[in-house]
């Protein structure tokens, strides 16, 4: 049997020395995670003032990419076809619904057969109008003896614009397929002019049109106009 009153139940004395060092390491502890929180509050911070620091240089880049974006243009439209009739051009009607919409102006409409010599004259006579910051044609793009549009437009250009074609053929490719082989879609300019050939269809012509001539025109032009 436990003898309970030979116990010694008396507490120890409190050594103080190991008091104040339990009080030194809790203080130590308190000091490292202050410490730690303020060094990854720093590094918060300078991470989010060398992401804003991007920002900004992306935002002045962008404004300097764009400072010679033109704004209101001339457009001029140019249906290659001898079969049809401007009250019959859905593909004109349609490019010019869009460049209005789009805040700029269809100076003038023209109507010409597949014929080489026809489109090449009627194409250089809009470049050299005052009135006329683009050329947009539809027609004459595939592969067929009578499609000569692309042969009589890009003897004029000063620079083609091979992207417009390949991103032409890359979005058509979802909806029309392979397909896609058969169009020569393609665009350039010349004398401070952007000339865009579009394939005949109403499709073709929003695709093109609507999803890559006109968020870049504004900027080809002015960058193809600088002295």
């Amino acid at each position: 049997m436990v003898d309970f009153q030979s116990r010694d139940t008396r507490r120890a004395p409190v050594n103080e020395e190991d008091e104040t060092e339990d009080e030194t390491a809790e203080k130590n502890e308190d000091s490292d995670g202050r410490n730690e929180n303020e060094e990854r509050q720093g590094d918060e911070q300078q991470h989010d003032a060398e992401h804003q620091h991007d920002d900004d240089e992306q935002q002045h880049d962008d404004q300097h990419h764009h400072v010679h974006d033109r704004g209101e243009l001339g457009f001029g439209v140019v249906t290659v076809s001898s079969s049809r009739s401007l009250d019959e051009d859905s593909a004109g009607d349609a490019i010019a619904e869009l460049v209005e919409n789009d805040g700029h102006d269809t100076v003038t409409r023209e109507l010409v057969p597949d014929d080489y010599d026809t489109i090449q004259k009627t194409v250089d006579n809009l470049i050299g109008r005052k009135d006329v910051d683009v050329v947009v044609t539809t027609g004459g793009t595939g592969v067929t003896p009578d499609d000569v549009t692309i042969e009589a437009v890009t003897r004029l250009l000063e620079k083609e614009l091979p992207g417009f074609g390949e991103l032409f053929r890359t979005l058509s490719y979802d909806e029309i397929g392979t397909k896609v082989v058969g169009t020569r879609a393609t665009a350039g300019v010349v004398d401070g002019v952007v000339v865009c050939c579009l394939p005949g269809s109403e499709n073709a012509v929003r695709l093109g049109t609507e999803e890559i001539l006109l968020p870049e025109v504004g900027h080809l032009v002015g960058l193809s106009g600088r002295e």
